[in-house]
């Protein structure tokens, strides 16, 4: 069997340590072996595409300046750099980032950059969410690293939000069981079946975007109000055009049909 080091593929590399994991029933000797295996890969396929590095280490030496005196910060930017440089596997045959994954990448350290916290932070991490994926399928640049950095992207930035500025605790756990769902699933069907599984499916994803959006609403109209408006008629509205604008936003251009 060719080893998993050498293997061209992610994927096929994947299953293979997983199949090794599944079969010796998760020991501690197997999960050491496992993280290993994958630690050396990830090493030899971040050398094999040095442009790729060195792109994402100037991205996010210019993302760590911005960060300083920030919280989450400094540490916030280094643990991204850490995991997409051992993930750069899973860009396959490219040698280099595009522009969708330097977007997603942006989105990762939101949180950890000037404007993170503002009122239309949420919003803007919805919209660069949407940008990501038109842009990469737009350009045909759609990659398993685009697709996993999306994954991380809206699970870090939407987590620490909510734990850090949303007040109700049912949103809280609401949210956090939404955006925990996708990945508990998929990380116990690989370890049951002993192969990478498929990305979530939609279904399971579309409770975790409509929370997005109950979360970047509510972050947007708590920390500051825009004056009223009246809609097309001459009649006073109830939502303000700051509100209107993020539900057109967030709802209608994900098409999540919920209002």
């Amino acid at each position: 069997m060719e080893p998993v080091s050498e293997m061209a593929g992610s994927r096929a590399a994947t299953t293979a340590l997983l199949a090794g994991l599944r079969a010796d029933n998760l020991s501690p000797a197997a999960v050491v072996s496992f993280l290993g295996q994958a630690a050396h890969r990830s090493l030899l396929q971040a050398a094999r595409r040095p442009r790729a590095l060195a792109e994402l280490t100037a991205l996010h030496g210019v993302l760590y300046r911005l960060a300083r005196g920030r919280r989450p910060g400094r540490r916030w930017v280094a643990a991204s750099w850490v995991l997409a440089a051992s993930h750069l596997g899973l860009l396959e045959h490219r040698t280099r980032l595009t522009a969708a994954d330097v977007l997603t990448l942006l989105r990762a350290n939101l949180s950890a950059l000037p404007g993170g916290t503002g009122r239309a932070s949420g919003v803007l991490a919805v919209g660069l969410d949407l940008a990501d994926g038109r842009l990469a399928r737009h350009q045909g640049t759609s990659s398993p690293f685009g697709d996993y950095a999306d994954t991380f992207a809206d699970a870090a930035f939407w987590t620490w939000l909510t734990l850090r500025h949303e007040p109700s605790a049912a949103v809280r756990v609401a949210a956090i069981a939404a955006w925990a769902l996708p990945v508990v699933t998929v990380t116990g069907l690989g370890l049951r079946r002993g192969a990478m599984p498929e990305r979530p499916r939609p279904v399971l994803l579309r409770p975790a975007a409509a929370l997005q959006a109950v979360v970047a609403l509510r972050h947007l109209t708590r920390l500051g109000h825009c004056p009223p408006s009246a809609d097309v008629s001459g009649v006073p509205s109830t939502c303000t055009p700051c509100q209107n604008a993020t539900w057109f936003l967030i709802f209608r251009a994900r098409g999540l049909g919920l209002g």
